[in-house]
């Protein structure tokens, strides 16, 4: 009707289209956890791959090395005529039998672990660890005889290597000795590394160190 105004009518419609939205959505969209969930699961399933590239480029670094001095090894035997053969102090046998027998530890402390047996874990693997320590020591007892025989890093071509080997061996060694002491006491779940997982990629630098020396051993063996 003439006169009459819009303005309710208007409210009305106003009111209406406001009260149709639905309800407001929850805050931060809802497949924001669903996305964190999968890049932690994926940031899991990455973490042994890294560790384990790792440990394999550090393996064959190391190799690389000794190969090196090996190869300088046998062309200095074969072809000086001032080569003066080390006597090798016996305790370099027990000692190769103390690097052997934490291998035999190692696996034990492994399998007490596959079958959830923690404390047996932990007991095999403080006595590999320790028998590393022993390792070491003797190595350092094998320096003391051949200097209490005159026989110093100087003295000789095949003194000098037997130095650099034992030496080179040892901080190497003492390398797995601070792998073996981290998985023993580090929590390692929080780290996306399982305990089980680095037992094993530490068990690999173990075994190669342990095959080194026998390989180190054979070496300084057949140059005398």
């Amino acid at each position: 009707m003439p006169g009459t105004t819009a303005v309710p009518d208007i409210e009305i419609i106003v009111e209406d289209i406001g009260g149709g939205g639905g309800p407001t959505p929850p805050p931060g969209g809802g497949d924001d956890g669903d996305g964190e969930d999968r890049d932690h699961r994926r940031q899991w399933s990455l973490a042994p791959r890294r560790y384990s590239t790792a440990i394999t480029l550090g393996i064959v670094s190391i190799l690389m090395f000794f190969m090196a001095l090996s190869s300088a090894f046998i062309v200095l035997r074969r072809g000086s005529n001032v080569w003066v053969p080390v006597h090798l102090p016996l305790v370099l046998w027990a000692n190769t039998g103390i690097l052997l027998a934490s291998s035999f530890t190692l696996e034990s402390a492994r399998r007490r672990l596959s079958l959830a047996d923690l404390p047996g874990f932990r007991k095999f693997w403080l006595v590999t660890t320790v028998l590393g320590f022993l390792f070491v020591a003797g190595q350092l007892v094998a320096w003391r005889q051949l200097v209490a025989q005159g026989v110093y890093i100087a003295s000789n071509q095949a003194s000098s290597f037997f130095y650099i080997f034992t030496a080179a061996h040892g901080v190497h060694l003492l390398g797995g000795v601070a792998a073996l002491m981290y998985v023993l006491t580090r929590k390692v779940e929080p780290a996306n590394l399982s305990r089980s997982v680095a037992a094993e990629i530490a068990s690999y630098y173990w075994h190669f160190m342990d095959g080194l020396w026998i390989f180190l051993l054979a070496l300084l063996y057949l140059g005398k």
